[in-house]
């Protein structure tokens, strides 16, 4: 076991020991152990889907919605598919470990997530305090949108792999229309966000609870290519007492008092579950 790492993991079990909260924050990075694609960089996504590699898109070009307007079998063809992977995706081993940890020390959690598919929830953590800042796959709303309805997504999307494209079109049950996934995608301007913003809500009361309560916030996977989730713990750490661990196998850099643990999700989650194990057992 790296040394540094071995030090880190200490000083995370130790923090962790001693807090009454847990925010626990994730990017696309926890996912990779469950066997999720890693869509860092062009070579990453066109790993994962060779078709975009011959079209020249990227995860950015892919990942719009301006492709359900003018063409939803091809939009449809990239969502239909992460769908099915989502569904069919067995959460690793460190959702268990973070359980276990609330369980344990009784601790007062929320889970803030910029991924999209629905795993924290899969591996029965409490919806209620989940809050997904780019929405949900497992929702879907109107294109257009006819209102501001958003209905849970239990369509199956059959996709003709060769080409990305959807042999089913989801459609509003409202209008008729073409249906979308719920999901903040890049240069979105139709996102309705009642759902995320519900969760918002949530969390805000979270943080206002208890407000002095020691708080450690356990960051997993999330890079610089998408910050979102990085910006939001580094916001939090500027304005409360409270401790930032940092997990991630190339960016676990950080403000000064970070803790840093460089390498993937479960990996770290394991270094500090055995420390809690062997220097805080109850």
């Amino acid at each position: 076991m790296d040394k540094q790492n071995d030090a880190a993991a200490k000083k995370a079990a130790d923090f962790i020991s001693q807090s009454k909260k847990l925010i626990i924050s994730a990017g696309a990075g926890m996912g990779v152990d469950s066997g999720l694609p890693d869509f860092r960089g062009n070579e990453g996504f066109w790993k994962a889907y060779p078709p975009y590699r011959k079209l020249g898109l990227s995860f950015i070009d892919a990942a719009n919605p301006s492709h359900f307007r003018r063409d939803p079998a091809f939009g449809w063809g990239f969502y239909g598919h992460r769908l099915h992977l989502y569904r069919s995706t067995i959460p690793h081993e460190g959702f268990d470990l973070l359980r276990r940890w609330i369980d344990r020390f009784s601790f007062d959690t929320f889970v803030v997530t910029s991924n999209v598919d629905g795993q924290f929830q899969k591996a029965g953590f409490d919806s209620d305090k989940v809050l997904e800042v780019h929405g949900s796959i497992h929702h879907a709303q109107c294109l257009a949108p006819c209102g501001d309805t958003i209905w849970p997504n239990h369509e199956t999307i059959d996709v003709d792999l060769e080409k990305m494209r959807a042999t089913h079109i989801p459609l509003c049950p409202d209008c008729g229309g073409t249906a979308r996934p719920n999901i903040l995608m890049f240069g979105d301007s139709g996102w309705i966000s009642h759902r995320t913003d519900e969760q918002w809500r949530h969390f805000d009361l979270f943080l206002q609870r208890n407000i002095q309560a020691p708080l450690t916030i356990i960051e997993l996977g999330a890079g610089t290519g998408v910050p979102t989730i990085r910006h939001l713990d580094e916001q939090i750490l500027q304005t409360r007492n409270c401790a930032l661990i940092r997990i991630n196998p190339r960016e676990s850099f950080g403000p000064p008092s970070t803790v840093e643990i460089s390498c993937p999700a479960l990996q770290g989650l394991r270094q500090i579950d055995r420390r809690l194990n062997s220097v805080h057992n109850p």
